[in-house]
């Protein structure tokens, strides 16, 4: 096990060089979940409690960092340059609040400590404090990884089949359109994904993840959807007093606009992993779940890869492996690669080349032409 991650850096030099753009096998492996994991170091599924908080420690030091030299030394700095330091806090505060909400996300998981309860703890105090409902958003997430890839039961950034594409579309199929579609998506993409399901699996009736009857959720989980909603009232509370003692622009500059930052990494980073012309969709016909969860693609992002703690660049094995904790990640996927082969995605076109190419490119799908229970995207409207 140890030599096959030792001696996976020609595989990845391989992988990387392909061309991004051919389509990923979609037959059935020739290769189990089970000998993926052997592949892999044993030590990369266990889980450190003191190593984990100590990722927490270090982003909440930046965070209050940030904070207090935003408010301490900002209004100090001389005309223009005190007006041009809030958008780097900005950015660089809803950077580091996505490494929080990553952690509260292996929270969910179950993949912060050995204790339940301490991970369930964990995770309902960080994603309230940055307006996610934990538990809510913990079981629908968690049925995306069951459904992944599938265009019947997936839960997030489902792709439509032609037919049901709006017809607004065609007037949008352009740079101008795109570029509107996309700020929509970054800037209202996560908050109407939480509160109307937008872009989400199509249910039979009206879905929301503040909604305890709502059809994503079973009875047994009611009572921590309204927990879950009690956790974000707290927070708006605490933001409401926040903003009478300080003043709503204070609480805009702070908290808000970092918050918008963060909202749009997450729609911009969701997006990526899971749309890309090289990736299959399966109906039920063909649909299994060890297809689906290498119906992802892992994306580089440079120095922000650490910053966000490797989901960016290991999201197939999080797939596979989704209680692996995140330091462990890197390992695991440079292990598992020679077990992968042709089967691993990977996209190291610049982020933001490849969100233009994949709003162009990955409007639809459509069933193949050799496996009709096998979808890809078009863009031919």
């Amino acid at each position: 096990m140890g030599a096959e991650g030792r001696t996976s850096a020609p595989t990845t030099r391989t992988v990387q060089t392909k061309n991004p753009i051919n389509r990923a096998p979609h037959s059935k492996p020739p290769f189990t979940i089970s000998d993926i994991r052997k592949a892999i170091p044993p030590h990369c599924f266990k889980k450190s409690l003191l190593r984990s908080f100590s990722y927490l420690v270090h982003d909440l030091t930046l965070v209050f960092l940030f904070y207090y030299i935003a408010t301490t030394y900002f209004h100090l700095l001389p005309s223009p340059y005190n007006y041009l330091a809030w958008p780097i806090y900005w950015i660089l505060q809803g950077c580091v609040f996505l490494g929080v909400w990553v952690i509260a996300h292996e929270c969910g998981h179950h993949a912060f400590s050995d204790y339940q309860w301490m991970d369930d703890t964990v995770g309902f105090i960080l994603h309230s404090a940055l307006m996610v409902p934990y538990f809510s958003w913990k079981y629908s997430h968690r049925r995306h990884h069951s459904n992944i890839g599938s265009i019947e039961h997936d839960e997030v950034f489902v792709p439509k089949p032609k037919s049901e594409i709006e017809w607004y579309y065609k007037y949008l199929n352009n740079s101008p359109g795109r570029v509107i579609t996309l700020a929509i998506t970054l800037v209202l993409g996560w908050p109407l994904y939480l509160a109307i399901n937008a872009s989400g699996r199509q249910y039979d009736r009206f879905a929301s993840h503040y909604d305890p009857y709502s059809p994503i959720y079973n009875a047994c989980e009611r009572l921590q959807i309204y927990i879950s909603d009690v956790g974000v009232i707290v927070t708006i509370y605490v933001l409401y007093h926040s903003a009478l003692a300080k003043g709503l622009a204070w609480l805009i500059c702070i908290y808000v606009l970092p918050l918008l930052i963060l909202n749009g990494i997450i729609v911009f980073i969701t997006y990526l992993h899971h749309t890309h012309t090289s990736l299959p969709h399966y109906d039920s016909s063909e649909w299994d779940w060890l297809r689906g969860a290498l119906a992802t693609v892992d994306r580089d992002y440079g120095v922000l890869n650490k910053v966000f703690h490797n989901i960016t660049d290991t999201h197939v094995a999080h797939h596979l492996f989704s209680t692996m904790p995140h330091y462990h990640a890197v390992e695991a996927t440079e292990a598992m690669k020679p077990i992968l082969g042709e089967y691993y995605q990977f996209d190291g076109t610049p982020v933001y080349k490849a969100m233009w190419r994949e709003a162009k490119e990955c409007l639809y799908v459509e069933r193949g032409e050799e496996i009709k229970g096998v979808f890809w995207y078009k863009n031919k409207l």
